[in-house]
């Protein structure tokens, strides 16, 4: 779309239909934050304008400058063009209700075990200020150690991962969230490099994507980093590592809370004799597990 023709949007609401529009033309694939055109415009719009995100309604006639007009547009040209997915557009992502910079280095936050984070993971955690120790494998951004620090008050954080790239970001959202003294981060090869502790929980978003799926991944999820996304064959090569060494590293009574994502049948025929409790979110109801220390030790 030219200059000239850019020149007849001149509000909010002319912004938004053409940025929902050219989405949906261009077929876009969601799911870094949003599930639709309309949210990520919106999200991206409200951003650029630098206006409260839950804030739409009342600004929707509003004039935009010339200058904040092209912002915005150059934001939607590189969500067409280059199929960036919008968290790195703006070098954040929202995860109930908290801020974290993201960007390349780690994968968008998304997992739905903050929501079970929110709820102190009732009721399989009878009382949350008992808490410890709690260890975040897999920790990329840091979102969850952060979100576990905040739901048990009491608790240390060992947020774990390979990638010394993931763990820069990490430590700013650690910074950023005022809680640097209760975590602590750990480069590591999940336990290898990990001092002994027995946590009371632990979680973990690993990669877990199989092979056949990594080659179908839409083009948006390319940009993240793979490492932090392929999970060999069958989707369970790290997962089978963790529930081997887990019990050594949890408390008596520790429970390890593991999300799978779409790999459920391959969960299923990797650990047939494993019973695990599947815990449903708002959006999922077969991609988290929970697993106690004495089934894993068993």
């Amino acid at each position: 779309m030219h200059n000239t023709a850019h020149q007849e949007l001149f509000t909010l609401r002319d912004l938004l239909r053409y940025a929902v529009s050219q989405f949906n033309a261009s077929k876009l694939s969601f799911g870094h934050g949003s599930d639709n055109a309309w949210d990520e415009a919106a999200y991206l719009l409200l951003h650029t304008l630098h206006l409260p995100l839950d804030t739409l309604e009342p600004f929707l006639d509003a004039r935009v400058l010339p200058q904040e007009r092209e912002r915005f547009l150059a934001l939607v040209e590189r969500r067409l063009e280059e199929r960036v997915p919008a968290a790195y557009l703006t070098g954040e992502a929202w995860l109930q209700g908290h801020r974290f910079v993201v960007d390349q280095r780690v994968i968008v936050p998304r997992s739905p075990i903050a929501e079970l984070l929110s709820e102190g993971l009732s009721p399989w955690v009878a009382d949350p200020a008992d808490v410890d120790f709690v260890l975040d494998l897999c920790t990329g951004s840091g979102c969850l150690a952060v979100l576990a620090a905040l739901a048990f008050e009491n608790a240390q954080v060992d947020a774990v991962d390979l990638s010394e790239h993931a763990l820069e970001v990490a430590d700013e959202n650690i910074e950023l969230s005022g809680l640097d003294g209760r975590i602590t981060t750990h480069r590591s090869d999940l336990f290898d490099q990990l001092p002994q502790c027995e946590y009371q929980l632990i979680i973990c978003n690993p990669p877990y994507v199989n092979n056949h799926s990594m080659e179908a991944l839409p083009a948006e999820y390319r940009h993240e980093p793979t490492m932090a996304l392929a999970g060999g064959e069958d989707g369970m090569d790290l997962i089978r590592r963790l529930l081997t060494a887990a019990p050594d590293f949890m408390a008596p009574e520790g429970v390890l809370v593991l999300e799978i994502g779409n790999e459920y049948e391959n969960f299923i025929s990797a650990f047939p004799d494993l019973e695990p409790v599947w815990l449903s979110t708002e959006n999922t109801e077969d991609q988290i597990l929970l697993l106690t220390r004495e089934q894993l030790a068993s």
